[in-house]
């Protein structure tokens, strides 16, 4: 694990985002509240906030973050019959939480993988990414 002992602590804030492409059926059902296992975005949304506090025991070599904050959006494609998942993850501390934002969007698409497998197994999760982080020494990132 690398030593962090020497940084600022400073306020830390980080964005990813992913996309789930489901088809016409498996898209229609979440929709519809049709899935077998139940709401499928409620569940992702708990499942992503869960994905994210549970990061270094997940990660080999990240450091345990204590976060303020993990917020999940999702966004519903019709075109695509895609969701396309939003996490924004915030703390205080000596090191980023880009990982756990990372983790929260990769936990929630495979939530809605799994809630909506029955309907097709042609699901694909895409695009797992950065979109920015704030705080520490690096400075800001924004994704191009």
């Amino acid at each position: 694990m690398v030593d962090v002992s020497t940084k600022q602590v400073t306020p830390r804030r980080a964005v990813a985002a992913g996309r789930v492409v489901l088809g016409g059926e498996a898209f229609q059902a979440l929709v519809a509240g049709d899935a077998t296992k139940g709401d499928v975005l409620t569940t992702a949304e708990v499942a992503g906030i869960m994905g994210a506090k549970e990061t270094s025991r997940l990660v080999p070599l990240c450091h345990p973050v204590l976060l303020d904050a993990v917020d999940l959006k999702f966004e519903l494609c019709d075109v695509d019959h895609a969701v396309d998942i939003r996490a924004e993850t915030t703390s205080v501390g000596r090191t980023g939480v880009e990982m756990e934002a990372l983790t929260a969007v990769a936990v929630a698409a495979l939530t809605v993988y799994d809630m909506c497998k029955s309907f097709s197994k042609a699901i694909r999760i895409m695009d797992v990414r950065l979109i920015s982080k704030e705080g520490g020494s690096r400075g800001p990132y924004l994704a191009a």
